[in-house]
């Protein structure tokens, strides 16, 4: 019963995004393209509040850079990173009906513990224990082949001119533009160990199994803190990390009770140490960000395929070292899945069933919506404008609606997560205030118009 409760919420969710312009699927007129998601008018709005969010917390350090990395790079840098050997997914397919599954999935969907950094010799061993388990969602039959290594970086010809030249990756994480860069940071200055640098943007994988809406898809955007510290200090910067990542949720208005921590069982080859932030999705508990104690691996092998010199200076010492590196990394596209399942709800008022998204203020797209309480009423439609253009001028994100009733009007603003909705009627003509509405209780209040600023202003 919980399970298809869940379920019916995930498939909510998909439906409000699309009727009320969060999201879309990708090139839906031609059939749609798994894993992709375009992002309408709302969602706009709440993905840049998502990023600005972040972006300020991150700017209230007074020793964090941000910088944009080219999504290309040389293939060297993959390299030295390890993706071009180290980063897949294991792949099964089934026989019958040629469908590609992530085998980890399916283990995992049976009650089999599983994880994706497996050797293809373990997952193959741990697959066919259990394959009397195993069937395909799609045909339900129960043939697969072997499990394989399915590399996750997406490739592009770009400057591919000759036979002989080097394939092309699109970047599969913002951290190694951050890694190759880390140096030309040190160096301009003003900043020093420890320092933070700090990017978001795109980033793309070659996913087997795109799945969850948001959550798992071929190009999506991270949000990723690469924080430089000496050796000696690296425990405590993590724990402190830590610390803070998780507190930056109640920014969010994130329910305590939907988050945890989860330690990495099996530990990828450049980590000493990670934690995932979890939050409990409509389909279960999953990953929404880590926070990894990435050692000095990272700068090494930089140092080691491109031949500069990744050290610091330690004053103190008179030494040089390389930093070790503690990540903040969490996904654009998955914040928002969460706050869209951790602000919808469903309530009775006035008589009426209603959905309502309750998003914290700050991160709702629109801060307030103005309305005339009559649209033929020439005198109402030019306050209400002139109303609507100075709360826009000084907020950016304030819509004017004046179509249907204003009950409707209501409806409409409480399914995007509007916090507040303004009425200009008659009294507001003679003297000089508006009925504010407040989404989540339904109360209204009259407040004078040289106030509005004040009340919405959060």
């Amino acid at each position: 019963m919980e399970k298809q409760k869940q379920q019916d919420l995930m498939e909510k969710i998909v439906s409000l995004c699309k009727r009320r312009g969060f999201v879309f699927p990708g090139s839906e007129i031609y059939g749609g393209f798994a894993g992709t998601y375009d992002y309408g008018h709302y969602g706009v709005l709440l993905r840049k509040n998502v990023i600005e969010t972040w972006q300020q917390v991150m700017r209230d350090h007074d020793n964090i850079a941000f910088i944009e990395s080219s999504i290309f790079t040389a293939p060297r840098v993959w390299e030295a990173s390890g993706h071009t050997t180290g980063f897949s997914d294991p792949l099964v397919s089934c026989k019958k009906c040629r469908t590609n599954h992530r085998a980890d999935h399916l283990l995992e969907a049976v009650g089999v513990k599983a994880d994706e950094k497996m050797s293809e010799a373990q997952i193959n061993k741990l697959f066919d224990e259990n394959r009397d388990k195993l069937k395909c969602s799609v045909c339900e039959k129960k043939d697969f082949g072997s499990v394989r290594a399915k590399k996750l970086l997406a490739t592009s010809t770009l400057g591919m001119f000759a036979e002989d030249d080097q394939e092309v990756y699109l970047r599969a994480e913002t951290a190694q533009g951050i890694y190759i860069n880390y140096k030309n940071i040190l160096d301009a200055g003003p900043f020093s160990i420890p320092f933070g640098i700090a990017q978001v943007g795109k980033v793309f994988r070659n996913e087997i199994s795109p799945r969850q809406f948001l959550f798992r898809k071929r190009e999506f955007e991270q949000m990723e803190m690469q924080y430089f510290v000496h050796p000696r200090d690296a425990k405590d910067f993590y724990e402190k990390w830590k610390e803070e990542r998780m507190t930056y949720y109640s920014k969010l208005g994130i329910k305590k009770e939907k988050l945890r921590w989860k330690r990495h069982d099996n530990l990828v080859f450049y980590a000493k140490d990670a934690w995932d932030i979890q939050y409990e999705f409509p389909f279960g508990w999953d990953e929404l960000e880590g926070v990894h104690y990435r050692g000095d691996y990272d700068l090494n092998q930089h140092q080691k395929y491109s031949g500069v010199d990744m050290s610091a200076y330690d004053e103190e010492t008179k030494t040089h070292f390389i930093p070790h590196v503690v990540e903040t990394s969490v996904g654009v596209d998955r914040t928002i899945l969460m706050l869209l399942a951790n602000a919808y709800d469903e309530d009775e008022m006035g008589g009426e069933k209603r959905v309502v998204l309750r998003f914290a203020p700050n991160v709702a797209p629109i801060k307030a919506a103005v309305f005339p309480l009559l649209r033929n009423k020439p005198q109402l439609v030019e306050k209400a404008r002139e109303i609507f253009r100075a709360l826009k001028k000084m907020f950016g994100n304030i819509i004017f609606d004046d179509n249907g009733n204003i009950g409707k009007r209501y409806r409409r603003q409480d399914e995007i997560g509007t916090p507040f909705c303004i009425t200009i009627d008659f009294d507001s003509l003679e003297k000089g205030d508006v009925t504010v509405r407040d989404r989540d209780s339904g109360k209204q209040e009259r407040v004078k118009i040289e106030d509005l600023v004040k009340k919405i202003n959060f």
